[in-house]
């Protein structure tokens, strides 16, 4: 079950990806997409920066010269065309997106002054979640660029990734699910060919990852290691139980009586001296 919310997580993540990316082109609402400042809706809109200005004003065009492009090869074309746009005419979106954070930067200052302490702080949380987030992001792109090898998979990672296309299924989530149903009832020998899979992946993993390491202490970037040395802990002295410690405190008194006796016996052999 933990493998089935994984994959449902990393569908999850690519369709809002997805769904980012289509605002940004301007399908839907680009505003709204990029009103990151603060979660409220009574919030000011954060603003376009000018290449995104550029994509939601210029989309309709691209798309109506090339309708047989998708999405992700005309943002590519779009992107080439503001690469090779005049100084000029950038300066124009450029000059407009200045304006628009002037403004928001006002907004955004009147709006935080009417909130009381509970909103703020909550705000605050919502920043750091959000910072978080993308320093996250920044590490996994340098890993990606530094070619960290790619984790190993699980059987049924395996599996799914075999029998996703042909599933049934509308969403990506039925089709997840319906996989993991038909993963319960195979039996183990259906299974073996995945699981031997699996290991294998697991042993090219361990295998990259060594070279890998080696690769990061010659760059002197050992804080990238997938995993810290642990420190073995200190073992705690048991406490004792109470049948040692009378045991104990009866030996120590042992010694304590004897000396008690013969310095008795030394007084009386004094008196019958004298």
């Amino acid at each position: 079950m933990a493998a089935v919310r994984s994959l449902l997580g990393r569908a999850a993540t690519v369709v809002t990806g997805a769904q980012r990316l289509l605002r940004a082109c301007g399908v839907g609402s680009a505003e709204k997409c990029f009103s990151r400042g603060i979660s409220t809706d009574e919030a000011p809109k954060r603003p376009l920066t000018a290449y995104l200005r550029f994509l939601v004003e210029n989309r309709p065009v691209f798309k109506q010269k090339n309708p047989e492009m998708d999405s992700r090869e005309l943002l590519k074309k779009m992107a080439g065309a503001w690469r090779e746009l005049p100084v000029s005419q950038k300066q124009v979106y450029e000059e407009a997106s200045k304006t628009e954070w002037q403004r928001y930067g006002k907004d955004v200052a009147a709006y935080k002054a009417q909130l009381t302490p509970a909103q703020a702080a909550a705000l605050k949380e919502e920043r750091s979640r959000r910072q978080a987030k993308r320093r996250w992001r920044k590490r996994k792109r340098e890993l990606t660029v530094l070619g960290k090898p790619k984790k190993c998979r699980s059987a049924f990672n395996i599996f799914v990734s075999e029998k996703f296309k042909a599933s049934e299924g509308i969403s990506p989530t039925a089709k997840l699910k319906q996989l993991y149903d038909t993963w319960q009832k195979l039996s183990s020998s259906q299974k073996q060919p995945y699981v031997q899979l699996a290991e294998d992946d697991k042993i090219r993993y361990e295998n990259e990852m060594k070279l890998w390491e080696a690769k990061m202490i010659q760059l002197g970037r050992e804080d990238l290691f997938r995993s810290r040395k642990k420190t073995p802990k200190k073992k705690t002295p048991k406490k004792k139980t109470a049948k040692k410690k009378t045991a104990e405190t009866a030996k120590k008194a042992e010694p304590v009586k004897a000396s008690s006796r013969e310095q008795k016996v030394k007084l009386k052999s004094k008196k019958s001296e004298e």
